[in-house]
């Protein structure tokens, strides 16, 4: 498996207003965007990191849950104050990344699916990652 670019670390936040106050403010984050696809029962939003090469930087995942049936609700009600959830990280085929995964024995959970950002994503199990929920996405063709 070859590793790809880091595109984004989720984070679960209890009030999006507030986090993004903080990005802008404290962060001074001046490009958000909102995700390509919705997500059922999740506000997201994207926080666009700068760089000072011109290349573009990593992204911020703010993911605040509506109810208490979403994927990261459980998370929340652990860590009031939300924190760090996930990494990303792109491969260019998400179908052989799978295989490769699921072939060195690695917990891959659920099915591939479409994320946020349009393209086809799967999560592999923190305890087979040493200790880091890796959310794993195709790298993102086009305007994406």
């Amino acid at each position: 498996m070859k590793l790809g670019r880091l595109n984004h670390i989720g984070v679960v936040v209890p009030d999006m207003a507030a986090a993004l106050a903080h990005w802008r403010d404290v962060m001074g984050a001046t490009s958000f965007e909102e995700p390509h696809v919705p997500q059922d029962g999740l506000k997201i939003m994207f926080v666009n990191t700068p760089t000072h090469s011109g290349n573009d930087g990593t992204q911020m995942e703010l993911i605040q849950p509506l109810n208490d049936k979403t994927a990261v609700s459980g998370f929340l009600a652990k860590n009031a104050a939300g924190g760090q959830h996930h990494v990303c990280f792109e491969v260019p085929d998400i179908d052989a990344a799978r295989e490769e995964f699921e072939a060195m024995g690695k917990r891959v959970l659920g099915p591939t699916r479409i994320g946020a950002h349009g393209t086809p994503i799967f999560f592999v199990h923190p305890k087979d990652m040493q200790g880091m929920l890796t959310e794993i996405m195709e790298t993102p063709k086009g305007d994406h």
